[in-house]
């Protein structure tokens, strides 16, 4: 049972559970800073654009034998810095322009899938990029996805309360002479080190929900930006370490044949935010109850 799993020394002595851990956390973190500016920015689309065409740069390094995080990464980046570039102020040619971008990379993701298979020496390849493997992330990694975390949380910091103005009230940050092209470009960057991050650890395909899964349920329920952070730090690191925690538990559910953690840790944003809903719906139906009686009155 789960409960067994924290006194379950063998649990805590596993180094591939230690390094699930680790990169986990830190990407849950990064995630959840860099999620909740995404989403009051409305750009959640363009997350999981990133996300998905980050997939050709790890299938690229596992085919060159390179750090698959780096590969992530350098993808992730250069295709975020043109898109932050091509300046689209339209909603819908912001949205075209990402489309197109998605389609583009998940074709090179294809071609460069099929040469790992056929040409490479690294076996599933495509299951590990599309949908992560966590227990197979080597210790190698975690000092530069620390620093990967580390560079993505101060850069987040820094552009915090002008990257707020400009999502919140951009007319009024650029007649106070806020640089706002240098401030969204900044965090163009950090969206691509926190979507590599979940990347490396749910996969590609399924980076979108830590990214965006943890700060949607926070933004619901809390009632400052600050609070908002908080929570969606405590969501994306529940549910990232207690799908770490269930994935090794299902070991002796099918044994020798663990379920992937990557699943157990979507199912559990995926319920946090339906709870985040009702828990909105509940509070907003309070607040109406109680404005409709103080009227009656």
């Amino acid at each position: 049972m789960l409960m067994s799993v924290p006194s379950n020394p063998g649990f805590w002595v596993n180094e591939p559970v230690r390094v699930a851990l680790t990169v986990g956390a830190g990407a849950a973190l990064v995630c959840a800073v860099v999620g909740c500016a995404t989403v009051m920015r409305r750009q959640a689309f363009a997350g999981h654009a990133l996300a998905d065409v980050s997939s050709a740069g790890g299938s690229a390094a596992y085919l060159l034998g390179l750090n698959p995080l780096l590969g992530f990464l350098g993808m992730a980046a250069a295709v975020a810095v043109v898109m932050e570039w091509a300046d689209m102020r339209e909603v819908r040619e912001r949205d075209l322009l990402t489309g197109v971008v998605l389609g583009a990379g998940l074709g090179l993701t294809a071609l460069l899938l099929y040469f790992d298979a056929t040409m490479g020496s690294v076996s599933g390849a495509a299951m590990t990029v599309l949908f992560g493997s966590m227990f197979t992330i080597p210790a190698t990694i975690v000092p530069v996805a620390l620093a990967v975390a580390g560079a993505a949380l101060v850069a987040s910091a820094i552009i915090y309360r002008p990257l707020l103005l400009s999502a919140l009230a951009a007319d009024l940050a650029r007649a106070q002479g806020l640089r706002v092209r240098a401030v969204t470009l900044t965090h163009a960057v950090t969206l691509a080190l926190a979507v590599s991050l979940a990347a490396m650890t749910v996969g590609a395909i399924l980076a979108t929900a830590l990214l965006i899964g943890p700060a949607a349920a926070a933004l619901r329920l809390a009632r400052r930006p600050f609070e908002a952070l908080v929570l969606a730090a405590l969501i994306g690191l529940g549910a990232t370490w207690g799908g770490i925690a269930l994935a090794y538990e299902s070991f002796y559910w099918t044994p020798g044949r663990g379920w992937p953690v990557s699943f157990f840790i979507v199912i559990l944003i995926f319920v946090a935010y339906l709870l985040s809903s009702w828990a909105a719906t509940r509070r907003g139906a309070r607040r109406g109850a109680a404005l409709y009686g103080c009227e009656g009155a």
